[in-house]
């Protein structure tokens, strides 16, 4: 928790609001200019919300800005609590956007009845009590979310896009992997181990344009190709190179984002020795091409 801020002394605003399904809401707000803007709106106990913070930083602000919970940028903030009111108070810093989702647990327990247990807030033990998880934004929940963000087809469409996307950033959002939860897993209860994987891990990020062979990459750190193929499973939730391929496709599209490169020489910074190559791996990770979705971003 932060310490307390005047909120009397920063600018109010205002969300844009699209009510996609009965207790189902999306808010978004960009802060384009240089000072903090303060966004606010009162909601029922009986709704989840999930704050994603796509550019800047902003804050959760409770009891009037007594304190305040960071949302770092590309994170994200779960809160849940059906004992008392939550009312959506952001403080978001200039230069800063922001998306949030509202669901009520009706709805939500209707979407995702069968998979109570899987998701830890739905379960028997837990579905009276209040919950709060940040989390991160994953490369695919980007897209959508800059795409909610940067809304420009024909205001006719908009419910049922708004709709649709709503519906698959929470899909995004529970998709993750729960191997990931490193104390379900007995091969990293040692902690060299657990180093051993990390370093694993900012190796094939260091050098991403020319990653080591698994072998290579096993030698180097001391372990067993199986036991580095076990546990970057179990910390990262995925395999070494389909980790390594999301990441390189979330620092192309934050390369293609900045403008100061062409498609072939961001395809060449992450790796990839013709343009063509490059363009099929970032259609095949967002579905659209890389000059399709730097125009969808002006």
């Amino acid at each position: 928790m932060d310490k307390e801020i005047d909120v009397k002394s920063i600018a109010e605003s205002t969300f844009q609001e699209t009510n996609v399904d009965e207790g189902f809401l999306v808010l978004t707000f960009k802060n384009e200019k240089s000072v903090a803007q303060s966004v606010a709106k009162e909601i029922d106990s009986d709704y989840i919300q999930f704050h994603f913070c796509v550019k800047g930083a902003t804050k959760f602000m409770f009891n009037q800005g007594r304190y305040a919970l960071d949302i770092h940028e590309e994170s994200s903030l779960l809160l849940y609590n059906p004992q008392r009111e939550l009312p959506i108070n952001l403080y978001v810093e200039p230069k800063s956007w922001v998306v949030s989702i509202l669901i009520s647990i009706k709805k939500f327990h209707g979407l995702f009845s069968s998979e109570a247990d899987h998701i830890s807030f739905l379960n028997d033990d837990n579905k009276d009590k209040k919950y709060y998880k940040d989390g991160v934004i994953t490369p695919s929940m980007a897209i959508v979310l800059n795409q909610l963000i940067n809304y420009s087809l024909n205001s006719s469409i908009k419910h049922i896009y708004f709709k649709g996307k709503a519906y698959e950033l929470l899909s995004l959002y529970f998709n993750r992997s729960e191997d990931a939860d490193i104390e379900q897993c007995p091969f990293l209860v040692d902690e060299a181990n657990v180093i051993k994987i990390r370093q694993a891990k900012d190796i094939i990020v260091s050098r991403m344009s020319e990653p080591p062979s698994l072998q290579e990459l096993a030698d180097e750190i001391g372990l067993s190709l199986k036991k580095l193929k076990e546990g970057f499973k179990q910390i990262y939730g995925d395999s070494v190179f389909s980790f390594l391929f999301d990441y390189k496709m979330e620092v192309a599209r934050k390369l293609l984002e900045a403008g100061n490169d062409n498609v072939n020489e961001v395809g060449l910074k992450v790796g990839y020795s013709t343009a063509s190559h490059f363009i099929a791996a970032f259609k095949k990770k967002y579905g659209t091409t890389p000059k399709k979705y730097i125009m969808s971003l002006s």
